[in-house]
């Protein structure tokens, strides 16, 4: 690793007072993407603000049909609340598949969700339930939150402080994962809410996107023999050593069909 100040604020304003002015400074959440880049020596930021200390940004609650999640409350927390498991289960499902043990009890949501990263799990759930992500400045919208690779809407010194999901009538998550890193190859998130369906794929392209087409077909009949025959277009999807961009084109179909089954038991 190379030299850094390390800070942990104990308060939310701490916290982006010290980002503040700090062009190279960089927020830490679980560190379970930050820490292994500075092993690698593949980040070099002046100042490492961990907010593990600042108690405000933890915990679950439910707020009408709404369950608010503070940004560093962890997957194990998630995968395990009665609250999640009652109003949104698929939500506490995606959670318990989150890697091992370990990431899953350091891991935090906000950190996940802020990294973007292209195979991450609880993006497919944020642009799904069409969920609000909440931050120290302002709140944006699921469908405009996800710009691109490890990219979003957040502006410099911006932190998550706590996402808001809707509560769906239908929701599922199926994933493809990678055996050694459990990361999602490809992954699927299926939610209907009245007549309004939305399909969010994550691990597939370089950051998680919907499928209209299977939107569309499942708003007219919610079973997955409504998009058996779907095929998607590998262009511009991912493609490596773990799987061709056709591979995940497939599995995306797979993966969809998989979930709108499991929405319907």
């Amino acid at each position: 690793m190379y030299d850094f100040a390390y800070h942990r604020p104990k308060s939310l304003a701490d916290a982006a007072n010290t980002l503040k002015g700090k062009d190279e400074a960089r927020p830490m959440a679980g560190g379970m993407t930050l820490i292994p880049t500075l092993k690698q020596r593949l980040a070099r930021p002046t100042d490492v603000v961990d907010l593990g200390g600042i108690k405000e940004l933890a915990g679950i609650k439910v707020e009408g049909s709404n369950v608010v999640i503070g940004a560093m409350t962890r997957h194990a927390d998630v995968a395990s609340s009665a609250d999640v498991k009652r109003v949104i289960p698929a939500l506490a499902e995606l959670a318990g598949m989150i890697g091992d043990p370990a990431v899953r009890n350091r891991g935090t949501i906000g950190g996940s969700v802020a990294n973007s990263d292209p195979a991450a799990d609880y993006p497919a759930a944020v642009v799904a339930l069409n969920a609000t992500v909440t931050t120290n400045t302002g709140k944006h919208a699921a469908d405009g939150f996800f710009k691109g690779l490890f990219e979003t809407a957040l502006g410099e010194g911006e932190l998550i402080t706590s996402i808001s999901f809707p509560k769906a009538d239908k929701a599922a998550y199926m994933k493809f994962r990678n055996p050694a890193s459990r990361y999602a190859m490809v992954g699927v998130f299926v939610a209907k809410t009245g007549d309004n369906v939305r399909v969010a794929v994550t691990g597939a392209g370089p950051s998680v996107f919907r499928v209209k087409a299977m939107e569309d077909a499942l708003a007219k009949n919610f079973t997955s023999a409504a998009i058996k025959d779907m095929k998607i277009p590998a262009n511009g999807l991912n493609s490596d050593i773990h799987g061709s961009a056709e591979y995940r084109a497939h599995l995306v179909g797979v993966m969809a069909r998989r979930a709108v089954d499991a929405a319907n038991k």
